[in-house]
Formats: structure tokens, sequence, C-alpha cells
């Protein structure tokens, strides 16, 4: 687990896209370490030079809260469930809630999962908890198998606190740490030595969270594309065989159902009743564009066995960057491409196109981007062999303060790593394999073309032959690759990998 020490904010570590932000302080059941942390951050957000509202308004970007720990809240007394009727809102803002545990207390928890989770078979009454559905020990124990007992405590808080950003706070009479939980499952933590810049810490960290936009307007072209035409192409088939070359290596992990988790009347605004974890795409040098995997907020997607309906095709993104250019298909379902749509093709932007040689048929003659396949998934990678694979870097400051799915910012962090990739930039790189590590997030990877190779076959042999070791836990914070006795480069975490 990566254990950030929090200190004086460096330029190389600023987001240059922060933004001051109006927030407003709306405490629910408490404890008097959680009443001092929002005595602080009242203050830190005001030094900071953000304005702190004395009740929530259309204008407010942030709503911060408490709930207590491992006790249910009915969803009539969710902030984030009921923010706009609570207090008359037009939009619902992001709500962080913030929760308080002991060292003990927490220990105790992580020690309990563990050994729930260890069973084979697991014994479902070891997951029934206060407030959650029947249903819920299935997802807690994919969670907890996926990265660990903490995964299974972030669902559960969750569910039970009825909002998805969490900050737990751990302490006795004072915080000592603070972990912070997203949608994805991140949880990073950060110590509390310094109080001013443990505060200040947690000012930039719900900044962030707020300082970016959705990617998700997508635009669709007039034109269609004809079920005969898209019948001829290459990709749809492609794509359906790798789903299951990647799912028989379990490279995908299960969605998440709110349903499954905890019983509420609507999620509405709030968040999708669920979502899927990863997406994948391939060109299609006929389409002249990415064949994609549909959005799981839109309705469940298996990536193992997707049909054409899972399907979307992404001819390019939109000139304010706010979403994908997508056409659709006659006699098909058009439902909206991965929330990582944007990300997933405007990271060829920078890097060079190729004209395809007699050796790829039809295509030939064509051009294309230089990265032909790409896979986004929510693992880590535990080593790689740097003759056959490249990692490319994050900049500094993603390492520190953590995005989102979805956002501008992760499609901006993940086309500038990319763009610096020598394998992709030099077209003799032996190298056929080039990856980044989001933090709290999981993998993007990317495949050259290879004649021979159907699309996804240089990735998933890569990580047949040991190339490229895929590991369930994702880094949280700054990390980086060592030499291994092997030849390969191993994962470290720590902060030194960020300096």
């Amino acid at each position: 687990m990566t254990i950030v020490m929090p200190e004086s904010v460096s330029p190389e570590h600023i987001h240059t896209w922060w933004r001051n932000i109006r927030v407003a302080l709306v405490p629910g059941p408490t404890t008097p370490v959680l009443d001092e942390v929002i005595t602080h951050l009242r203050s830190h957000f005001r030094v900071h030079g953000h304005d702190v509202q004395a009740a929530p308004d259309d204008g407010s970007d942030v709503l911060v809260t408490t709930a207590p720990f491992g006790q249910p809240l009915n969803w009539r007394e969710s902030v984030m469930l009921t923010a706009r009727k609570r207090f008359g809102l037009k939009r619902t803002p992001t709500t962080h809630t913030l929760i308080h545990v002991r060292p003990a207390q927490l220990q105790e928890w992580l020690d309990r999962f563990a050994g729930s989770l260890a069973k084979d078979p697991v014994d479902p009454a070891d997951f029934v908890f206060p407030g959650l559905a029947d249903s819920a020990y299935r997802t807690l124990v994919e969670q907890g198998r996926r990265g660990g007992p903490i995964m299974a405590l972030i669902r559960l808080l969750q569910a039970q606190s009825k909002c998805i950003r969490i900050v737990l706070v751990v302490g006795e009479e004072h915080p000592q740490a603070a972990y912070y939980f997203d949608l994805v499952g991140a949880y990073p933590r950060v110590e509390a030595g310094d109080p001013e810049l443990f505060y200040a810490d947690m000012v930039r960290r719900i900044v962030t969270s707020v300082s970016t936009s959705e990617v998700t307007k997508h635009q669709v072209v007039p034109e269609r594309l004809t079920r005969a035409a898209w019948d001829a192409l290459a990709a749809p088939g492609a794509m359906r065989v790798a789903g299951r070359e990647l799912g028989q290596r379990g490279f995908f992990t299960e969605m998440v159902k709110i349903a499954d988790l905890v019983s509420v009347p609507s999620v509405g605004d709030s968040i999708a009743s669920q979502y899927s974890e990863g997406c994948f795409a391939t060109w299609d040098p006929i389409a002249n564009g990415l064949v994609a995997t549909i959005t799981g907020s839109a309705r469940p997607v298996e990536k193992e066995n997707i049909t054409d309906d899972e399907l979307a095709l992404i001819v390019g993104v939109r000139a304010d960057a706010l979403g994908a250019v997508v056409q659709h298909v006659d006699d098909k379902r058009n439902d909206s491409p991965s929330s990582e749509a944007v990300e997933m093709i405007q990271m060829d932007a920078g890097l060079p196109r190729l004209q395809l040689s007699a050796e790829w048929g039809p295509a030939a003659g064509r051009w294309a981007p230089v990265s032909r396949s790409k896979l986004h998934g929510h693992r880590g990678i535990a080593a790689y062999d740097p003759r056959h694979v490249e990692f490319v870097p994050l900049d500094a400051p993603f390492y520190r303060y953590l995005v989102s799915c979805a956002t501008d910012a992760q499609a901006r962090a993940i086309q500038a790593a990319f763009a610096r990739s020598e394998a992709l930039r030099q077209p003799d790189d032996p190298r056929q394999v080039a990856f980044t590590v989001l933090p709290g997030h999981g993998v993007v990877m990317v495949e050259k073309w290879v004649a021979g190779k159907a699309p996804f076959q240089v990735l998933w042999e890569a990580m047949d032959a040991g190339h490229l070791v895929v590991a369930k836990a994702v880094p949280q914070g700054p990390h980086t690759y060592v030499p291994a006795a092997d030849g390969r480069l191993e994962l470290r975490e720590g902060s030194a990998a960020a300096n």
C-alpha cells in the first residue's frame, strides 16, 4: 500500500487546471475527531482561496458531510442522494463524506474481512451487515478478492453511507491518517504527522475531484453505417474473440451493481445503477475508426461475452473535447461508447500514423494510428520485460493528486504519457507494447500493428509469456519499476517515484 507523506506542494506536483471552488459543510452524525477535521477544513479552504458557504446553493461545487463508521444511513439522510431536494438545488454537487474510525477498530475490520475472504467456499453469513441487501455478499467477496480486504471495506462503507467519495479519518483523539475512497475503489493513505500539511493536502484532493469535467457528451454524425458494411468489418469479430481471450486470462473485473449492494428508491442523477470495469477498442482501417465497448452505465456488459450491440464505432473527438464523435449503425443497438472513449481515441493525437502495407489485405494502403488496439482495465502491472514492453509514466501531479475516469484530466494524462512513448514514436523500435498505470485506477496498454497477429493477440501473448505481468493490486500513488534478477522490471511503490 502506498503511504503518502503530505508536503508543501512543489511546482511539479501542481495540476495547472485546479480552480477555486465553492464548498458547503453540512455535517451529519459526527465525533470529536470529525468535528476537529471539519473545523480545520473550513479554515484551510478559506486560506487556499476557496469560498466556504453558510449553506448549499446552485453554485456549490462540493458538499462535505459526515457519517458513522459501520452503521447504515437511511437513504433519506444521504446528502449525495437527497441534496437537490433538501436544499432546493438545480443540480447535485459532488459529495464527500467524512467517516471516523479508530486504528484498532480499522484493523479489526480488515482482519475480519481477510479471514472471511480466505474461506473456500466463502460463508455468505460472514458478509451480512446492517443496511446492505441480501445479495451484497457477492459484490463484497468479488471486490475483496480483487483488491484485498480494504476493497471489501470500501464497498461496505460506500453502501452504508450512501456516498461514493469517502474520506476515512483514522485516529484516537486526533486524526492520524486519512484514506480517500472513490467509485473505482482507490484507497491512497495520507499520514497526518503535520496538521497544516495534512489539511492542505485534503483540500487539494477535494479540489482535484471537481476541477475536471466529464467527457461523455458524445456527438453522433448524421451519416450512418449500413448493417452490411458493419458486418463486413473485421474489427467487431476480433473484439468478440479478444473479449473471450482476455476473459480467460482473468483480466476483466466484475460489474458492480448498486442494487446488489443496497436498496435505495433511485440513484437518479447521483450515480449510474451499475458500472462496468474496463474497456477495450481496436482500430478498423476500413471504417476509419475505433470499434470500442459501450458504457457499462447504460446496461450490464459482460466483456468476456460481448455482442455487436455492446460495440460502438468512434470516429473522432468533438472540437471542444467534451466527448467522442460516434457513427451509428443500422439495425443495431447504438448505446454510447465507454466513458473512456475520449481517452481511447485522443491518445493517438501527436503520435505517428502509418500506411498499412500489402500484408494487411483489404486494408492495404489505408492510414491508421500507430497503436492498433487499446486495453483499459482496473488491474495493475507487477512486472514487465523492457525488451518487449515499454512503461510510459504519467506527469508528476497525477501520482499525488489522483483523477477519476470519464474526465478530461484523465484523457489528457494518458495522451501526454503515450505521446512520450519511444516504442510508438519510433517505427523500428522492437517493443510492440506500451503501458501506463493510473494510480488508484488501473492500467492502460496499447499494442502496435504486427503482421499475422489478430487484434489484442500481441497483448495476450505478452501476458502469457510473462513479458507483462498483470496483477490484481493497483498502486495507490507514486510508483516506478526497478530491475529484478530475471531481467524484468518489478513494481516499486513509494513517494520517491514521483520526484
